[in-house]
């Protein structure tokens, strides 16, 4: 139960952390710049990695689809074009909840015994939700992202392992769509700086 209860709350010491640089336009420069490695890194090595174990070339195809899924999506609609940016959000957010279900699961009574990985890399989650959603929909937008994330993690505790691994396959390469998605918003937001200005608060 503890390694649960630091899980749900590390998240939000990466919005804290967020909240803390937001004042430092350099700060906040050396953060974009490092979602754009680290994002790459983080499809490359995990999510790509499971992918073609399970599902070889069939995984490429859904991160080359989720990198192609915006730019079509603003070619084919005027009307939806303007919420692309918000539609790669809510895709890149159920992607890292689908995430949190199997980290649930894993922290359960009959999980991997992967607590501490588990809970160190789940600031950095919570750090890049509030990055994504904190300047385009204020603190409320951010909450309910990681919130999001913590009724995913506590579902996936009460699933258990042995039932979540019934659905491991199809989260797996649903990942890999969302994070061709993920990687196509960070690199798209990088280049056109369409990041409004940081209100206030963390």
């Amino acid at each position: 139960m503890t390694a649960l209860i630091a899980a749900l709350v590390a998240p939000i010491f990466g919005a804290l952390f967020y909240g803390l640089l937001r004042g430092s336009t350099w700060a906040m420069r050396f953060v974009d710049r490092a979602m754009q490695v680290a994002i790459p890194l983080l499809v490359g090595f995990e999510v790509l990695r499971h992918g073609w174990e399970e599902f070889g070339i069939l995984a490429v195809a859904a991160i080359a689809l989720g990198i192609a899924t915006p730019p079509l999506i603003r070619r084919a609609s005027r009307v939806i074009a303007p919420h692309t940016d918000n539609i790669s959000i809510v895709a890149a957010i159920s992607g890292l909840a689908l995430h949190a279900v199997l980290e649930g699961a894993a922290l359960a009574p009959d999980g991997v015994g992967l607590q501490a990985a588990i809970i160190l890399h789940r600031a950095p989650i919570g750090l890049l939700i509030w990055w994504m959603v904190r300047p385009r929909h204020g603190r409320t937008g951010g909450s309910i992202g990681l919130a999001a994330l913590g009724v995913a993690t506590l579902a996936g505790y009460g699933i258990g392992m042995q039932l979540v691994e019934q659905f491991e396959s199809s989260i797996i390469l649903y990942q890999a769509y969302v994070g061709g998605t993920l990687m196509h918003f960070v690199f798209h937001q990088g280049r056109h700086g369409r990041r409004p200005p940081h209100p206030p608060g963390p």
